[in-house]
């Protein structure tokens, strides 16, 4: 008896693991959502878990949907599953070709971390390195959140960046947006990228690549 107890225990306290899904994606939706075709021949809608990319209308809503599309487009994919939301779509993590989808569009610029849903720390670091390196939607100086979209926040216009900036700089900034259009001018990769990213001088990216004056960068 006491052998058949200790049994029932260790049975009821192993991890319970989510569904799995594989199959291949057959449509790329935008730059969060997916559409799989499983193994068993079904389609279903993927939402990626924990990010959230800009929305069609947006700026940078098509380049991240080309970024998604790049990675996982006609590929063989599996899901990791987490739930459905309350749209009737499936919520996980995406793998294509041995990479999360998830991480692949917050570490490229492509997303942001959906922090109403997640606080996952490896994330946001990638948040982080991307914005500080101007990859992506972080090539705009002051890109507006999906979730601030779809309530109706519009893009600050460049006549209203450039009074933040001067009101920034006159609180003792290092750097000001005045008389410098050229990366010969700039006398570090600090002052490019401030010039870039904060000043909207976007010819100091003649690639556009997100790095400011790669001379001084790197790239």
């Amino acid at each position: 008896m006491n052998r058949l107890i200790g049994l029932f225990f260790l049975l009821v306290s192993l991890p319970c693991f989510a569904e799995v899904l594989s199959g291949k994606i057959i449509r790329v939706t935008d730059g969060d959502t997916v559409v799989i075709l499983t193994d068993g021949h079904q389609q279903i809608k993927i939402r990626l878990n924990a990010i959230d990319a800009p929305e069609k209308k947006q700026a940078f809503g098509n380049k991240s949907k080309e970024s998604l599309a790049n990675l996982c487009a006609g590929k063989d994919a599996t899901v990791n599953v987490g739930g459905v939301d309350k749209y009737g779509r499936t919520i996980g993590e995406l793998f294509c070709q041995g990479k999360s989808a998830n991480v692949h569009q917050v570490e490229n610029g492509f997303a942001w971390v959906y922090r109403k849903y997640s606080n996952d720390a490896n994330l946001i670091a990638l948040e982080a390195e991307a914005k500080l390196n101007g990859r992506g939607l972080w090539f705009d100086p002051d890109p507006v959140a999906p979730w601030d979209f779809r309530h109706g926040v519009k893009p600050a216009t460049f006549e209203q960046t450039q009074v933040r900036v001067r009101a920034s700089t006159k609180s003792g900034d290092a750097f000001s947006c005045e008389g410098k259009s050229y990366c010969r001018e700039m006398v570090s990769c600090e002052e490019a990228r401030f010039y870039l990213t904060q000043c909207g001088v976007y010819k100091l990216d003649r690639d556009h690549d997100g790095v400011a004056c790669e001379a001084l960068c790197g790239g």
